[in-house]
């Protein structure tokens, strides 16, 4: 019989072909076992392997006790790891492979020493070129303490996320409320810088202001209110201001804008405790304490000619961005400087409907709305310089200048033959406005002479200021009428305010000219009860 008929046989998978266990209390013989086995030869002393740890001795010939083991052993055949495989010899540890062993050492085919030889060969062999089942174990290994550490730095940066935003929550909460530094797109920049020119505040006797917490302080806010003042939204839901269309004059309508209660504290703080307290260049008259459009008329009463120009949309061509920059030129930091703008500007909107909720939309880059009363003030910083350059280009030419509001006025007399100027005057006049960022309504210009009615923002500067002769005709016609057939009989649309408006209108007249009013006044005061 052949080694490998003997290992088929001893190891078959049928219960028949297995060998049987003698009954309990039955003497065992070996050779009853195993035939051909003889005794165990006399293995002479050699030292023991100090790395593989292998020993003669444990290939001892199988004995009857052992077949019962070799029984439950083989049906481990699918499970053992070293069954079947020609890339490697089994090591001697494996239970399987000792029995085998013991067996050829029964039969006789190798000898004890020949085994241990044997398998320090195969031992060798798995260190020297490796197991790929131990390699893998070994990677198994490898990455399952990869992943286990990699789960263990997972769970230790979601803690340290997790206490990054708490943290980034408590200090956007303590910001908040004490700081500001986002008021929306586009408008935002500069927020974080908080330097402003003390020196330069404290010599024009204005409020130092240098961050957001001064502004509110100054202003009697809270930051939070303070921020939802000043906030940009391009759609917003509700915004500070009421909106409502007059009509002009010219024809067509006026959008004006009136601030809510909060909004216009803020803006009155602004135009008393800043703006008020500003220069402002001697040819602007509107919007000025002591000046009016009489005094802006006066310089040009009795002139040979008349140059009169209107800016083109004047207040909405005055931006957030000049208006930031006009506060930053008096020392502000760029941060109160653009807090303090956000203040006095608005977009224009137009109002929509989207998924049932209305929308009030930006459709302009903000600007100074007409209706708050710091827009005025403001305009005449900012056309400062557009007032100093008009000033230095009629000098030089002999003429004079004034500005109320939007309205341009020049003039001359005859010694400086105004009539060859007046292309140069009108080029250079165009030139400077659009260099300062305004424009010039050309259909508005006018060109006037001696031979016509010279009027300056409603007053007429020929010989001296007055109001025009069909107006004043009109009071008179009024005063006359009423005289005889009482002041109601002159009321014909019924207006309630009817007698005060008359008598607004006769003040006018005298406070343009006096000589002009304080005859219809004598009239009004005259007329019976």
């Amino acid at each position: 019989m052949s080694l490998f008929d003997f290992i088929k046989r001893l190891f078959a998978s049928t219960p028949a072909s297995r060998p049987v266990a003698p009954p309990a209390g039955t003497p065992v013989q070996p050779q009853l076992i195993l035939a051909r086995a003889v005794p165990s030869p006399v293995v002479p002393e050699r030292p023991k392997s100090t790395t593989l740890n292998l020993d003669a001795s444990q290939f001892a010939p199988i004995s009857g006790r052992d077949a019962v083991a070799a029984a439950r052993v083989s049906s481990t055949i699918r499970t053992n790891p070293w069954w079947g495989r020609l890339d490697t010899i089994p090591p001697a540890s494996d239970e399987r492979t000792l029995l085998i062993d013991r067996s050829l050492v029964a039969y006789g085919l190798f000898k004890p020493e020949d085994l241990v030889e044997i398998h320090q060969i195969g031992d060798q062999m798995l260190e020297i070129s490796g197991d790929q089942a131990i390699a893998a174990d070994r990677a198994r290994a490898v990455v399952a303490a990869s992943e286990a550490d990699r789960q263990q730095l997972k769970l230790k940066k979601k803690a340290e996320a997790t206490e990054r935003k708490r943290q980034h929550a408590e200090d956007v909460t303590r910001r908040m409320a004490t700081d500001i530094i986002f008021l929306g797109r586009g408008v935002s920049r500069g927020l974080t810088d908080r330097r402003a020119n003390v020196e330069k505040l404290q010599a024009a006797n204005l409020p130092v202001l240098a961050s957001p917490s001064d502004v509110a302080d100054a202003m009697g806010l809270t930051i939070s209110r303070l921020r939802w003042l000043a906030f940009h939204s391009d759609a917003a839901e509700r915004t500070h201001y009421v909106r409502f269309t007059v009509p002009k004059k010219s024809g067509g309508a006026r959008e004006l804008a009136a601030p809510h209660r909060d909004l216009a504290a803020a803006q009155r703080w602004i135009f008393q405790n800043i703006l008020l307290r500003l220069s402002v260049h001697y040819a602007a008259h509107g919007f000025v304490k002591g000046r009016s459009i009489r005094t802006n008329a006066l310089p040009h009463v009795g002139r040979h000619l008349l140059v009169n120009a209107d800016l083109k949309d004047f207040f909405p061509t005055i931006t957030f961005h000049r208006v930031r920059g006009a506060f930053e030129q008096l020392g502000y930091s760029p941060a109160a400087a653009t807090i303090l703008s956000l203040l006095c500007t608005e977009s224009p909107r137009r109002t929509v409907e989207y998924a049932g909720r209305v929308f009030h939309v930006a459709t302009d880059p903000r600007a100074l709305p007409q209706g708050a009363c710091t827009s005025p003030a403001l305009s005449n910083l900012i056309a400062r310089r557009l007032d100093s350059r008009l000033t230095g280009i009629v000098t030089k030419l002999g003429w004079r200048y004034t500005r109320y509001a939007d309205d341009l006025s020049f003039s001359a007399d005859v010694e400086v033959e105004p009539d060859k100027q007046i292309g140069y005057l009108l080029a250079r006049v165009r030139h400077i406005v659009q260099d300062e960022g305004f424009f010039v309504n050309e259909k508005k210009t006018r060109v006037l002479k001696q031979s016509s009615a010279m009027s300056v923002t409603g007053v007429v500067v020929n010989r001296r200021p007055g109001v025009c002769r069909r107006e004043v005709r009109r009071l008179r016609a009024i005063l006359h009428n009423a005289n005889k057939q009482g002041l109601a009989s002159q009321n014909r649309d019924n207006d309630p305010l009817f007698e005060a408006r008359l008598r607004g209108q006769i003040a006018f007249v005298q406070m343009i000219n006096a000589d002009q009013g304080r005859p219809l006044l004598e009239s009004l005061n005259s007329l019976p009860d």
